[in-house]
């Protein structure tokens, strides 16, 4: 018998669940009320105090944590990683404590360590948000100090993605799929043949407007706003990550709550939905655009893929690039769960997490210098193709455009 505890830290709450053999037999919800999160300056001041009440609860419960095979935690904003399970080592639990970014996942490796440390067990995290497997050029921006970034919804996206595989009767790694998470922050992402080539970057706001998040903004008018003294830098950090999107515009990030605004006549509720839905329909576009076209499905997921006025919506945009599937909400813990199962059973093989600095694609010339970057790019070159006349590639679209068109 294999049991597992799975815990996933949000902002709000601590979410846990025991598994055995694969299947949840205690799940649990603790709610973090603001004026007791108030008491912490930083998350991971938390720590003690969110470990003592998982510990409370499995105990309450009668979850005696000596009978647990595994524990599994949230991975947090550490180093860029392959996707996978990794084991909480010393390295990953120094990059937890001192993360480059306040957040609650930072939390779920640390607490999984150090249960599983007073056990006797091993502990994971599986799948964080700064899973990166993203394409080099995919990276590059117009400014140089502001590369783009892969975060986001790992391991929703992950496991939506190879429960479709498995209910396709095919491959995760055999398929192209546009996957969009839909939650209080959205993110759309390329997955080829089992890899994120290109995501939007929600943490910090980019990609698509979200009920709490802006979105990709026009950046003219944001650097006249930033010096516009009319918000400090906190204020137009959470403008950006936590009071934009639709919490800006309407007051509120339920979208139940809108759209019941809507069946009361607001048509400024309206417009702002849609909006939001546009712009969701047009990330989904772009990343079909970075796998050429060749979309096998596109899978909707999150909480706000229950409401079928949105997903309507947004099939109405995209369904002519691939068929549509929704999977509505998300099951991380379940998703924690199984990856750790898996490497108990030996199944899968738990990866090494090493903390890595990032490269500067500046240097990509300096041969005395080892870049994984550069090995990929020539890895990629192909020779020339000798062309006829200089009309001929031009001659080729054009042909390949008219077919596609008959």
């Amino acid at each position: 018998m294999i049991k597992i505890l799975a815990i996933n830290p949000g902002s709000t709450s601590t979410k846990i669940a025991v598994y055995t053999d694969g299947e949840p037999t205690f799940t649990l919800s603790i709610p973090h009320p603001a004026e007791e999160l108030a008491h912490f300056d930083k998350v991971v001041d938390q720590f003690d105090w969110r470990k003592n009440l998982i510990e409370t609860a499995l105990r309450d419960n009668g979850v005696d944590i000596r009978e647990l095979s595994a524990v599994i935690g949230r991975g947090g904003i550490i180093s860029p990683i392959e996707s996978g399970v990794y084991e909480v080592n010393d390295d990953l639990r120094h990059d937890l404590l001192h993360a480059r970014m306040q957040h609650a996942s930072n939390l779920g490796g640390l607490i999984a360590r150090d249960i599983a440390d007073e056990i006797g067990v091993k502990s994971y995290i599986a799948d964080p948000v700064v899973v990166d497997e993203m394409m080099p050029y995919a990276r590059i921006s117009g400014v140089p100090e502001l590369p783009r970034e892969s975060v986001f919804h790992a391991l929703n996206q992950k496991a939506v993605a190879r429960l479709f595989a498995k209910e396709s009767g095919k491959r995760y790694e055999d398929l192209n799929l546009v996957v969009c998470h839909m939650g209080g922050g959205c993110t759309v992402s390329a997955h080829r043949r089992g890899r994120v080539i290109d995501t939007t970057n929600a943490l910090d706001g980019c990609g698509p407007i979200s009920p709490e998040r802006s979105g990709s903004l026009p950046p003219g008018p944001l650097i006249h706003l930033c010096f516009s003294g009319k918000y400090t830098e906190d204020e137009l950090i959470k403008l950006v990550h936590g009071k934009g999107g639709l919490m800006a515009h309407l007051g509120t990030t339920s979208v139940p709550e809108v759209l019941d605004r809507i069946l009361a006549h607001d048509l400024h509720a309206m417009l702002i939905l849609r909006a939001m839905c546009y712009s969701i329909s047009k990330e989904i576009g772009a990343m079909a655009v970075a796998m050429k076209g060749d979309v096998d499905a596109i899978l909707l997921t999150g909480g706000i893929a229950h409401s079928k006025r949105v997903t309507d919506f947004i099939a109405d945009h995209v369904d002519f690039i691939a068929p549509i599937y929704v999977y509505p909400g998300e099951n991380e813990l379940r998703a924690l769960a199984e990856n750790a199962l898996a490497v108990v059973k030996g199944e899968r093989k738990a990866s090494t997490y090493h903390s890595v600095e990032k490269e500067d694609p500046s240097q990509i010339n300096d041969i005395e210098k080892p870049s994984k970057l550069r090995e990929w790019l020539l890895s990629a070159i192909t020779p020339p193709v000798k062309a006829s006349s200089s009309m001929t590639s031009i001659r080729h679209y054009l042909g390949k455009w008219g077919r596609k068109k008959q």
